[in-house]
């Protein structure tokens, strides 16, 4: 899962010039398209081979495009009212944001039977109370990386570790206000989803003495910055981590003890779709358990699929990392829609990424 922050204005400009021209291709090419359904997902998320194998089963092109942030998706769905997708996977906090704007449609359950396999502890959350618009599809966390060949083992485990002043200019912290904000607040001792000014003044002074530290910002390329020893430690997300252990063995994780920031993507269908009925069929499809298992063979997230999971071998299933403990995931959570407080936030963002 990757996020990135756009200035709204420059979003809507730029789908104004030539965002709305893919968009356009795609409803142009779904029209009349009984036998495709179009997908809008974030990229490396889906396996092209389960794709493939979706079209071989069922006969039904995916015509299929990418984001790499929720609010370039928002902003791009908004604009087109939902007349260009099918299937869109927003996080959890823009699920209810898109239901405000009356943007996606009631879920019949009825057609989705391999939601029987989901875990009953990802159902239920806050943004989606009774799963009426939103079904989960992989989840993760927000946790601490750390290369072992500059910091000692064990040496980190909290996010006011990052303070310390060895870590002047070695650091690298995500390029997105939400989890940016998340583990400050944590530090603090405050939910992620604070509303309170003077909590959000607190998150925005722990980052602004750590900016220091920062030498980027960024969300695309946390692994690469920390297996090209650019950088010494970050936050990343759990999968991301597992994908860059495998070519940096000195790297270790830790979900900090203040806390860790969860994140849920999510299948849902939007309001105009073209093609709902093939909506149906695919969403179904990937919560398929034999499915559902080669995403998180390939990208390392976990996933809200029970069955999936006990298909998993047997290293992945134990790996505390990918499925992490009931302990670690009481401490864990998930951002919601903070509504006006929203705009604090940002304005805390804008003078945070001005300091010199």
């Amino acid at each position: 899962m990757k996020r990135r922050i756009v200035a709204c204005f420059l979003l809507l400009a730029g789908l104004a010039v030539f965002g709305a021209g893919g968009a356009v291709s795609a409803l142009a090419a779904s029209k009349g398209g009984k036998n495709e359904v179009v997908v809008y997902n974030w990229s490396e998320f889906i396996p092209q081979s389960v794709l493939d194998d979706f079209t071989k089963e069922t006969g039904i092109k995916v015509v299929y495009s990418t984001f790499e942030s929720n609010e370039a998706m928002f902003a791009k769905v908004k604009l087109l009212r939902g007349k260009s997708y099918d299937v869109v996977f927003p996080s959890g906090y823009f699920v209810g944001r898109m239901v405000q704007n009356k943007l996606l449609d009631v879920l019949d359950h009825s057609k989705l039977p391999n939601m029987k396999h989901l875990d009953p502890k990802m159902l239920g959350m806050g943004f989606d109370k009774e799963n009426k618009y939103s079904l989960p599809y992989m989840w993760g966390a927000v946790g601490l990386a750390y290369n072992t060949k500059f910091i000692p083992k064990g040496s980190i485990t909290k996010w006011n570790d990052l303070l310390r002043p060895e870590f002047k200019g070695k650091l690298i912290l995500t390029d997105d206000l939400r989890d940016a904000f998340g583990l400050a607040l944590q530090a603090k001792g405050f939910s992620v989803n604070s509303i309170v000014p003077k909590e959000i003044g607190a998150a925005y002074e722990f980052l602004r003495a750590l900016k220091p530290s920062v030498r980027v910002f960024d969300v695309t390329a946390i692994k690469q910055a920390l297996i090209s020893e650019e950088v010494w430690a970050g936050p990343i997300w759990n999968g991301d981590f597992l994908v860059a252990r495998e070519e940096k063995p000195e790297l270790e994780f830790v979900f900090p003890e203040e806390g860790s920031i969860g994140w849920v993507d999510n299948f849902v269908i939007l309001k105009n779709a073209p093609n709902k009925e093939n909506a149906y069929a695919f969403i179904n499809y990937l919560l398929r358990p034999d499915v559902a298992k080669r995403a998180v063979e390939e990208y390392k997230y976990s996933t809200p699929n029970r069955d999936a999971l006990s298909l998993l071998p047997a290293e992945m299933q134990q790996n505390l990392i990918l499925v992490p403990t009931e302990e670690v995931r009481k401490r864990m959570e998930f951002p919601q829609d903070v509504g006006d407080a929203l705009q604090m936030y940002e304005k805390y963002w804008e003078q945070l990424k001005t300091i010199k």
